[in-house]
């Protein structure tokens, strides 16, 4: 296995406006390849935009959604891929042939679809079903996973990924200055974004402080730590609908640190090398290595109901189904 040079990239996305957004990921793409990057993730629904889509009605979500691979969207992330010779990472709303919709996340080539995966724990619209499985894949020689936004804050799903034998997880988010009872949580003034060339001290404490970095660093590279991996996160930054997010996009090794990261207050792109060497040298290899499923197999198996909460969300209007 070589080393795999993968960039991630973040990107202020316009809501319901595929045309721009699809052209940012080409000129993304295109500054990832000339940075020598074989791979470039963006982040959760990067084609359509994402918050917005909590007032969307059914019908709604089913003009907007779109099959895979025939649909329109994974057809140009195809072309993009092709002309840049890179492979992209991408999400968008999908609709099967009995027009269920779900929260997919493509990977796409210069021959087209390589995987596709679907959110288990979707919340944003409440017409969207949950994915039903794990997804790997192969790329140069890794083996890739994916995980998307809320799947990640479980974190049975990213050892059963990289017990699936995953080297590499992306992580797409739309996530961070949202409200939460957490201590220091909340939104993020969008004044600051207007004013951030005049005055970007302000918006950096807060995109730096508990509502979005610092509360990023208290989980994410214990994800990558504990299971031994890498770890491809990617976030929007700029106004998503009515919300402010803080970007952040980063790619850390399997000792769980940072080895690459989007620091502009705006539209960027950043390469890291992916050395296989320390998938085996990390610690999370030898704990993986020193389980003992044993002592646990059945309470983890226990039945259970799943609850999700999703607390900026509680007071947010329901769609209704026309």
């Amino acid at each position: 296995m070589n080393n795999l040079l993968i960039a991630t990239a973040q990107f202020e996305n316009a809501s319901g406006d595929k045309a721009y957004n699809l052209g940012m990921i080409r000129e993304l793409s295109a500054k990832a390849a000339q940075q020598g990057a074989q791979v470039v993730a963006f982040h959760e629904c990067s084609v359509t935009g994402y918050t917005f889509a909590r007032q969307l009605s059914r019908n709604q979500m089913l003009d907007l959604a779109e099959r895979i691979p025939d649909g329109d969207s994974t057809q140009a992330l195809t072309r993009i891929a092709r002309d840049n010779n890179i492979v992209v990472l991408a999400g968008l709303f999908e609709k099967d042939e009995q027009d269920q919709l779900f929260k997919a996340y493509v990977c796409v080539g210069k021959d087209g679809l390589i995987a596709k995966y679907r959110k288990l724990h979707p919340f944003i619209n409440p017409h969207l079903l949950p994915g039903d499985r794990y997804v790997v894949f192969d790329l140069f020689g890794w083996t890739c996973g994916i995980l998307i936004c809320y799947d990640n804050n479980i974190i049975e799903n990213v050892r059963a990924t990289a017990l699936l034998g995953a080297d590499i997880i992306f992580m797409p988010h739309v996530t961070m200055c949202t409200p939460s009872p957490r201590p220091g949580a909340g939104f993020v003034d969008p004044a600051l974004w207007e004013n951030r060339e005049l005055d970007p001290t302000s918006l950096r404490l807060e995109f730096d402080g508990l509502k979005g970095r610092a509360w990023l660093m208290k989980w994410l590279p214990a994800r990558a730590y504990d299971n031994g991996v890498y770890v491809v996160f990617s976030n929007p930054i700029g106004m998503d609908d009515d919300q402010l997010k803080n970007g952040c996009s980063m790619i850390l090794d399997p000792f769980g640190d940072v080895v690459a990261e989007c620091k502009q207050l705006g539209d960027e792109v950043v390469t890291a090398t992916c050395d296989p060497e320390k998938l085996w040298k990390a610690g999370g290899h030898r704990y993986r290595n020193a389980r003992r499923p044993e002592l646990y197999r059945n309470i983890l198996g226990q039945p259970h109901v799943a609850e999700q909460k999703v607390v900026w969300l509680e007071d947010q209007p329901s769609s209704g189904d026309q």
